[in-house]
């Protein structure tokens, strides 16, 4: 399987219809506009908080609206969740926050963003007016053309689409078929809104051929790919079994996945545009082995968690934490003793897709700049 290519996948044939072609009327943003407003929102940030060693001056904020969502996936710990969102009055008061400490990334989490549609519309605008890079994850069902058109004209400066498969099936309902329409209208409307869209694909031990589908349709649009290894969360969350979903990779499954993760990476050297560095995707080789060893996590320093309610955690896995680490209000606990005692434990059972990149990203001023150079590319090559 290492050697395959795009004519021996399945050929599902919206998979290989012509990718639409970029909505006419209004001219695209200038080519270095993308490149700015990563350099303000990342690596400005990101430098600033280097020179102020000694304070906590998060780079990027993962932003907490629901945990409810229109899905039920297998895999998520989040699933069946039924409690009230975040209100108007904490949104506003974590962004203003964030400003006040230098953080220009505002990347929303759920559950699914999209079950409040207006609500993360006007967010949205309220962060990106303040200078924020508002990244969007969803699984794209409840997206339609007014939302696109809504939430690119706010300022969304990134869209994340969460595909698993090219078709559903049990276990894993998100797939690229059901959102065919939104997805060709979202890609359409990137040179007129100036966003990003790419596919997140979630690597399970039952979805390899189609993260190789997916990876090649995402390369024929012009978009890119960000993945993840599946894998259940360090601590216990109320309502959520691990033993209970199929999903996670079995040692059976170890060498497919091995040479999907070989495949990505072929791809990634050969120009494909993915978020994940190549020492991720060679990591996930040894994690999926239970083999990793601890890696330098920067949660809780250069990222963080803002939940419902305003309340702080380090990172995704910890939400569900009982530990103080601090509020909008009283300002930030992640004291670096307790952090280091928790990713000593952790990090070994962890490959968090975003953290890991935070932590390749952030450790010179040149990975950093490097990072940027990712935002721009789609500006002077075509390709997000």
């Amino acid at each position: 399987m290492a050697t395959q290519t795009a004519t021996d996948i399945p050929r599902t044939s919206f998979l290989f219809r012509k990718p639409p072609v970029p909505a006419a009327g209004v001219p695209p943003l200038r080519r270095t506009s993308q490149f700015r407003r990563a350099c303000r929102s990342w690596l400005f940030p990101y430098l600033r908080s280097r020179m102020a060693a000694n304070e906590f001056r998060p780079v990027l904020s993962f932003f907490y609206t629901d945990l409810n969502c229109n899905l039920s996936c297998s895999y998520c710990y989040s699933r069946g969740r039924n409690i009230p969102g975040m209100s108007w009055e904490t949104a506003c008061a974590a962004v203003e926050w964030l400003e006040r400490q230098g953080c220009r990334v505002l990347a929303y989490m759920g559950g699914e963003p999209l079950v409040r549609k207006p609500f993360v519309v006007e967010l949205t605008r309220l962060a990106a007016e303040k200078g924020f890079f508002v990244y969007l994850p969803t699984n794209g069902i409840l997206m339609d053309r007014d939302f696109i058109d809504a939430i690119g004209e706010a300022g969304v400066a990134a869209v994340n689409l969460a595909v698993d498969a090219v078709d559903g099936y049990a276990g894993i309902p998100k797939n690229l078929k059901r959102i065919l329409p939104q997805f060709e209208y979202l890609v359409q409307q990137e040179k007129r809104y100036g966003y990003h869209t790419f596919l997140n694909i979630n690597i399970t031990g039952k979805n390899v051929d189609d993260v190789m589908a997916l990876t090649e349709t995402a390369h024929r649009y012009g978009i890119a790919t960000d993945y993840h290894i599946s894998e259940p969360p360090p601590i216990d969350y109320k309502g959520f079994d691990p033993g209970e979903t199929d999903v996670w990779i079995r040692e059976s499954q170890v060498d497919a996945v091995d040479e999907l993760i070989d495949w990505l990476i072929a791809k990634n050297r050969a120009g494909y545009t993915m978020v994940n560095s190549i020492a991720h995707l060679e990591a996930m080789k040894r994690f999926i082995r239970r083999e990793l060893p601890p890696w330098p996590c920067r949660a809780g320093r250069v990222s963080m968690v803002i939940r419902l309610d305003g309340s702080f955690a380090p990172c995704f896995e910890y939400y569900a934490s009982e530990e103080d680490w601090g509020d909008i209000r009283r300002g930030p606990r992640f004291d670096e003793e307790r952090l280091e005692r928790l990713k000593a434990r952790c990090s070994p059972g962890c490959l968090s897709t975003c953290n890991f990149q935070v932590s390749h990203y952030s450790q010179s001023w040149l990975r950093s700049l490097q990072w940027v150079a990712k935002h721009a590319y789609s500006q002077f090559f075509g390709v997000s």
